[in-house]
């Protein structure tokens, strides 16, 4: 067992089954200290979610097998950190956080932390070890993709990440739409889409998803681990099936939370060939989170997937009508979509990390 600073504890995190359970402090406050870090790097509240929307993603799934501690340091919450390993048969990938207050930094919290998650990776056998880090603009040194795509700053999160033995693989550019300002760029490009979607129609619907989609929708979500560009990270195969979807959609029912999903499908197979998901939690003033977004390899060439941001966009009006903004998140070198988010009206507004650690 890795050896502690003085004064720190990593305490295993309790998951209740209810947030207002006598046993959900420490959830809690995990959340707490999440939601006040996201906005000491970043600046703004648009990342922050109540506890008790947060608490159902946290429940047991048979796809994950997740750790997740808070570290205490003086008695204080001062982070957290995770592990998730994907129960696919063969995998060999582990996702991992960690996330520090500024005020708890130069303790060496963030490397006992790291040492705990290695020494878990390697004891359930994972060899590749992935984490996203946002990396606010700063002055100074900066560290470039292999991709040739975009580059962060060398700042105290680089730092650690490359003393842990990890290596920047791809940027991530998050990108913001002002809805209140958006609706006649939307429309005038979601009219072009559809003049060049001639055999498609745009479905729609809120979770959970019709039964007749349920099968083709499993495989399209299995194919983002694998379809979108990944630079030189390594990602295992998923397998979705119907009951994975419906755990999938039960973190958002169980959370309250609402997601519109636009899909268009091919009119003469009734396929699905593409899909975009907007999200928002129970309160519809906030920021609205763009998840999701996939064209079939097969049916790519159609502008299927601006016809279904844009579509989706202009229904979202009436789902969220005060809600100000849509924030989405795009590998820098996946220029098809960016360029449909570009020509909507998304600008940049910081940019992640994507790292990785190759286990001896």
């Amino acid at each position: 067992m890795t050896t502690l600073p003085a004064g720190l504890e990593l305490r295993p995190l309790h998951i209740p089954a209810r947030i207002d359970d006598p046993d959900a402090a420490d959830f809690r406050e995990m959340v707490r200290l999440r939601n006040l870090v996201y906005e000491e790097i970043s600046g703004h509240t648009d990342e922050s979610i109540p506890a008790d929307e947060l608490l159902p993603a946290f429940q047991p799934r048979p796809e994950v097998k997740r750790f997740s501690w808070i570290a205490v340091f003086r008695g204080e919450v001062v982070g957290r950190a995770g592990l998730d390993l994907p129960q696919e048969e063969g995998a060999r990938t582990a996702s991992w956080l960690i996330e520090l207050r500024r005020s708890s930094w130069g303790h060496g919290i963030g490397r006992a932390a790291f040492a705990r998650i290695e020494q878990i990776a390697r004891a359930e056998g994972r060899s590749v070890l992935h984490t996203w880090a946002e990396h606010p603009a700063a002055e100074g040194p900066t560290l470039s993709a292999p991709t040739g795509y975009g580059s962060v700053p060398e700042d105290h999160a680089a730092r650690f990440l490359l003393a842990s033995g990890c290596t920047l693989e791809q940027i991530v550019r998050v990108s913001t739409l002002d809805l209140a300002e958006s609706g006649a760029r939307v429309r005038e490009q979601l009219a072009a889409a559809e003049a060049a979607a001639a055999g498609y129609r745009i479905v729609q619907w809120t979770l959970p998803t019709p039964d007749e989609f349920v099968d083709r929708f499993a495989w399209m979500k299995s194919r983002m681990a694998t379809d979108a560009p990944s630079a030189g990270l390594e990602h295992d195969e998923e397998v979705w099936d119907a009951a994975r979807l419906r755990r999938h959609e039960a973190t958002y029912l169980d959370a309250g939370r609402h997601m519109l999903v636009t899909a268009a499908q091919h009119v003469d197979t009734g396929e699905l060939a593409a899909f975009n998901e907007l999200v928002i939690g129970k309160d519809r003033t906030a920021a609205t989170g763009q998840e999701d977004t996939l064209v079939v390899a097969a049916h790519r060439g159609h502008r299927l997937g601006m016809l279904v941001k844009c579509a989706g966009l202009l229904a979202w009006r009436d789902v969220a009508p005060d809600s100000p903004r849509v924030i989405t998140y795009n590998a820098e070198e996946n220029r098809p979509m960016l360029s449909i988010n570009e020509a909507i009206g998304f600008a940049p507004i910081s940019y992640e990390g994507v790292w990785k650690k190759v286990l001896d």
